[in-house]
């Protein structure tokens, strides 16, 4: 019988933020794959559980998650952590979740503390959608595309940033999405914990005094990227809207019935302008 996978959530600060089942849990698997042995074995040290211990990074995820699959289809129960918080939320875990589930292995979520859903819920910004955005490449010109390409998204985005990379960010995030209101969350759960609010310029002015891991909480855009085209085609002539949809592969019935919508007016209106002025 194969074993079980655990994938369960630890403090992302304030130990007592543990859950009885996670405790219950790391005290009966074989085995526990963690990030950093050292850091997970404080956590261990400190509610007094034993338990053997291996490394599962982000540098040997590939060819660590085999060998713990392997483990468990020969019947051992395995818990996954990572340093703070939930696994496979921009740490370790994606991958062996993947195989473990090709090789028919039970997958079981222990859940817990998650720092962006935290920041969040406290942040004051929109929850009903988000989108979790992450890490941001350390590379220019990655990082700018993926802001371009998020640009016009008008829910709440969700970043998580390294101190040294937080001004450069936040610049990044002024030059291509406008002076928007964001929330930073740091040391979330710990002493000094501290919900930054204002306009991005507002920040980068106080960035010189801000040290610590943060979570990003940025507002939506104010247009989606739907309205704004429409907008731009509503400054088209209606001919230049007809190019436009059949330069599409739309049919005149669907191109008509598009810029009628597009209007807000009747499409037979549409049609009988085209019908005199077809020439």
């Amino acid at each position: 019988m194969f074993g079980k996978l655990y994938l369960v959530a630890t403090p992302i600060g304030n130990l007592e933020d543990i859950t009885l089942r996670a405790l219950k849990i790391l005290k009966s698997v074989d085995l526990i794959a963690a990030e950093d042995t050292r850091h997970t074995l404080k956590l261990l040290n400190h509610f007094e559980i034993t338990k053997p211990l291996i490394s599962y990074y982000k540098q040997n995820e590939f060819t660590r998650s085999q060998q713990l699959v392997d483990k468990l289809k020969v019947g051992k129960n395995i818990a996954l952590v990572s340093d703070a918080g939930t696994p496979g939320i921009s740490d370790p875990g994606e991958q062996i979740v993947k195989i473990a589930i090709k090789e028919g292995i039970e997958i079981i979520p222990i859940p817990g503390a998650c720092a962006f859903i935290n920041s969040l819920i406290a942040s004051g910004m929109d929850t009903k959608e988000f989108e979790f955005i992450g890490f941001l490449s350390a590379q220019k010109k990655e990082r700018k595309n993926k802001l371009e390409e998020i640009k016009y998204d008008t829910r709440t985005l969700i970043f998580y940033e390294a101190p040294h990379k937080l001004e450069t960010t936040l610049l990044d995030m002024l030059e291509i999405l406008g002076d928007r209101n964001i929330v930073l969350a740091k040391e979330l759960t710990k002493i000094h914990e501290e919900f930054i609010r204002g306009k991005i310029s507002d920040i980068l002015e106080k960035i010189k005094e801000i040290k610590g891991e943060f979570v990003l909480i940025l507002e939506g855009s104010k247009t989606s990227k739907k309205l704004l085209e429409l907008e731009n085609l509503n400054q088209l002539s209606l001919e230049e809207q007809y190019e436009f949809y059949e330069n599409k592969k739309m049919s005149k019935k669907e191109i008509i019935k598009q810029i009628a919508k597009n209007k807000n007016t009747n499409k037979n209106e549409i049609y009988q302008y085209f019908l005199k002025n077809k020439n």
